[in-house]
């Protein structure tokens, strides 16, 4: 969290907590129709069946580091971009769900006395 004097933490944007927040599977599917490329022939480039890639474009696959190497192969865009996008995507997910939020936060209790 980032602090500065007399300023709410509440109030700094980075502090903020998105409501929702896309998965990046969203900006490979822009990246490529910017360039004009479909998803079925972006499949055949890279090899990766078009059925994975579209599990991965909608959100319900997550990008793994073979896919992040490849994505960088094809596009030019670094493969730790990729698995970033994916572990903040990740992270957030996690930190939506309000029992493990709560799980978090008495490990933290139980740590501060140690």
């Amino acid at each position: 969290m980032i602090t500065l004097k007399d300023v709410d933490p509440n109030m700094i944007a980075n502090n903020l907590t998105p409501q929702h927040v896309s998965a990046p599977g969203y900006l490979l599917a822009d990246e490529i129709a910017e360039r004009g490329i479909t998803v079925e022939r972006f499949a055949q480039l890279t090899g990766i069946d078009a059925e994975s890639l579209r599990g991965i474009i909608d959100g319900q696959a997550s990008i793994t580091p073979a896919h992040a190497m490849i994505f960088e192969a094809a596009l030019g865009i670094r493969a730790n971009i990729w698995l970033g996008l994916q572990a903040d995507y990740d992270m957030q997910k996690e930190r939506s769900n309000k029992s493990f939020v709560e799980r978090l936060r008495s490990i933290r209790k139980i740590a501060a006395v140690l």
